[in-house]
């Protein structure tokens, strides 16, 4: 699925899944608009787009991007220069957002206020 594509159809709960159930209910969602997708799917995107939610909320408006490298997540400025990576404490987010998703969207707020709203 083409990133795009993804955040044309969403609405931060359905829109950005906070929790699993979110996460089902977003796979079914898609699934009945033509769309196949699986959790990890969901998972990874929620978590990228919660983080450029919160790096905008921090610098009133989208002037950051975030990025996956890998497991990492990495936020570039406007310029495209590197600022920060954030490391998942597992394996990789999925399994940090299935093992707790609060705790891993706490990061991700933290991570934003820390490194975005300082400057």
């Amino acid at each position: 699925m083409v990133i795009s594509e993804f955040k044309e159809e969403i609405s931060m709960s359905v829109e950005v899944p906070e929790n699993l159930e979110e996460v089902a209910m977003r796979v079914a969602l898609l699934k009945t608009r033509g769309r196949e997708t699986t959790e990890k799917e969901v998972i990874n995107q929620a978590v990228l787009d919660a983080l450029q939610i919160f790096v905008d909320q921090e610098l009133d408006g989208h002037y950051d991007t975030v990025k996956y490298d890998g497991a990492q997540l990495v936020i570039f400025d406007l310029m495209g220069e590197e600022i920060s990576r954030l490391d998942p404490e597992q394996a990789d987010f999925e399994q940090d957002f299935r093992t707790n998703a609060d705790k891993t969207m706490l990061r991700l707020e933290d991570l934003a206020h820390r490194v975005v709203g300082s400057r």
